[in-house]
């Protein structure tokens, strides 16, 4: 599973499953399988994932949006949009003023990051 999550990464989330399965030899269900016993997610869920952080770190950069949606392998700049609200909660335009800590905390979350969002809006 290290071969195909390797090659999820190196291509920057943009790799076919179907076409991962074929370079392994197995059927797409048996990759499916095996990788989200391994890796925890499906890699189609993986491949969006990393395309995602991919594209958040050029927004964090300055680039802009439709050329981030448009190199990033994104249909358009709603799709870019959605992704990014899917993760963060918040749009592209916002992300890229934002530094990356903050955009990563907003995608994942962690316990104590949680705790202090809620003293935050308590406060």
């Amino acid at each position: 599973m290290a071969w195909a999550w390797n090659r999820i990464v190196a291509g920057k989330g943009r790799v076919r499953v179907d076409r991962l399965a074929a370079e392994l030899g197995w059927s797409r269900k048996r990759l499916w399988t095996r990788f989200q016993s391994h890796i925890g997610m499906p890699p189609k869920s993986a491949a969006k994932l990393v395309r995602f952080d991919h594209a958040v770190h050029r927004l964090v950069a300055g680039e802009g949006v439709a050329q981030v949606a448009a190199d990033s392998g994104y249909y358009d700049q709603s799709h870019l949009h959605r992704d990014v609200m899917a993760f963060t909660g918040t749009t592209p335009a916002t992300v890229q003023g934002e530094p990356f800590l903050t955009v990563d905390d907003r995608a994942w979350p962690t316990a104590k990051s949680r705790e202090t969002a809620g003293e935050a809006q308590a406060g």
